[in-house]
């Protein structure tokens, strides 16, 4: 009896899978989808995984930050790294992307605030696979800003600037770029943003750092330069590995689509990525080297993210060898123009405007200079140069005009810069009433502080 009780049920629960394959194969072959459904839904993945990739680089950005600068300063870098995509996801869900992308004029868009009005695709890929890709993009531009205003900067004032960069400054010039401005139809080329995003977060770096003046004790009264060493080199190298890890959707995935000969575009924007950060790290080590007689980590750290911002533009336009030039010329130039920011007294706590404006100056350049097609070098003659060129000056004049403007503002109105007392104790303790490292770095007695006569807040260098 048990053996004919279990074999009914059997039977019964073989028509019950039977019904089911025969119900779900229909419902298959009346869903099956297009050979355009399979583009649109590997693009899309590849657009959204690179986009992670890119989001990624906040954590990145944050323990180079930390690293190399004090322990006192830990949970104010993190924090800053971490509110900016708060706040630039906010501001770049509400006006920036329309007017970056939005319809408009070549110098500005004026549509689809709000995300409203958006549907359909851009390329192979949902407008909203689009968007979370360029915000990402548009993080990044904001956070290079933290580490050069490092240590000294009142966490209101960074929170301020966070809007208004993601929100205005960088989608404004972004349209003229990527929405289909004036640069755009100039033939100015940037495939990935070393002005974009590099020259755009590396010119507020040098004007905020400029405004904010020098963190205390950074140079003598005689002129001299005191290093001021991060409290963690692990954390700092890291930080660059999970840059260059990132680096990989922030090139490769601004091809925007994998099938077909995206496939062989990818590839090449890969290699082209790598081996320009191994070249500028094996260059500012060596230059390092020689003239100091010890290889360096912090210079070779930087050189390699130097060597990747220098190739953003040009990854998709030149070719491996080329690449290697770019990053060959991207590590000195880390190096020879550090001592050139302290000589102007303006004090780049993590190396930010080396790394992201210099060496976005020069990868911009060098596209007019490499590019497989129309490139100097390549018998194009010097009309993409001159774009180039014309494009590097647009970023600076309006990248340093608008945040001149932003950081007086705070400056004036809510303060860019904590006094003496605050800045010596450490902005773990005044701004966030914690420390990073609460076992070797107590928090000191803030009410005995407060209590303290203010000594001013510090101003412009001279």
């Amino acid at each position: 009896m048990k053996g004919l009780f279990r074999g009914r049920w059997l039977a019964v629960l073989g028509g019950v899978f039977g019904l089911m394959l025969a119900f779900s194969s229909r419902a298959f072959a009346q869903d099956e989808p297009t050979m355009a459904d399979v583009v649109r839904g590997i693009d899309t993945v590849w657009v959204l995984m690179t986009a992670f990739l890119v989001f990624f680089m906040q954590a990145g950005f944050a323990l180079v930050e930390a690293g190399f600068t004090r322990s006192k300063n830990t949970i104010n870098i993190m924090m800053k790294n971490f509110i900016d995509f708060v706040m630039g996801t906010l501001a770049f869900w509400a006006v920036g992307y329309g007017l970056m992308f939005g319809e408009g004029t070549p110098f500005i868009g004026l549509s689809h605030f709000f995300l409203s009005g958006v549907e359909g695709d851009v390329g192979t890929v949902p407008v909203m696979a689009f968007w979370l890709f360029q915000l990402v993009f548009a993080a990044t531009a904001a956070t290079i800003v933290s580490g050069a205003m490092a240590e000294r900067t009142k966490f209101v004032a960074y929170l301020l600037y966070s809007i208004v960069i993601s929100g205005l400054i960088y989608p404004i010039f972004g349209h003229w770029v990527w929405g289909g401005g004036w640069l755009a139809e100039l033939g100015f080329k940037d495939f990935a943003g070393s002005t974009v995003v590099h020259s755009v977060g590396g010119w507020a770096a040098l004007v905020g750092a400029w405004l904010l003046g020098p963190r205390l004790d950074k140079y003598g009264p005689n002129g001299q330069v005191n290093l001021i060493p991060g409290h963690s080199a692990a954390l700092g190298t890291l930080g660059v590995f999970i840059l260059w890890l990132g680096w990989f959707g922030f090139n490769p995935g601004s091809q925007l689509a994998a099938i077909g000969s995206s496939a062989d575009a990818i590839a090449l924007i890969a290699a082209n990525t790598n081996i320009a950060a191994a070249a500028g790290a094996f260059s500012a080590m060596m230059i390092h080297w020689l003239r100091n007689g010890k290889p360096d980590l912090g210079s070779t750290l930087n050189g390699a993210l130097g060597g990747l911002v220098a190739i953003t533009a040009g990854c998709a336009f030149v070719s491996p060898l080329s690449s290697l030039i770019i990053g060959l010329v991207a590590g000195p130039l880390i190096v020879f123009s550090t001592p050139v920011l302290d000589r102007l007294k303006i004090d780049d706590a993590v190396g930010a405007v080396p790394v992201h404006l210099v060496n976005g100056v020069w990868g911009t350049l060098a596209v007019g200079l490499f590019a497989v097609d129309g490139g100097l070098f390549s018998g194009g003659g010097f009309s993409q140069l001159v774009s180039q060129l014309i494009g590097v000056v647009a970023c600076a004049a309006w990248t340093f005009a608008t945040t001149f403007i932003l950081f007086a503002t705070i400056r004036a109105t809510v303060g860019l810069r904590v006094n003496a007392e605050e800045e010596e104790a450490g902005l773990d303790a005044f701004e966030h009433g914690s420390s990073a490292y609460p076992d070797l770095l107590p928090l000191p007695d803030l009410a005995k502080i407060n209590n303290k006569a203010p000594s001013g807040t510090a101003t412009m260098a001279d």
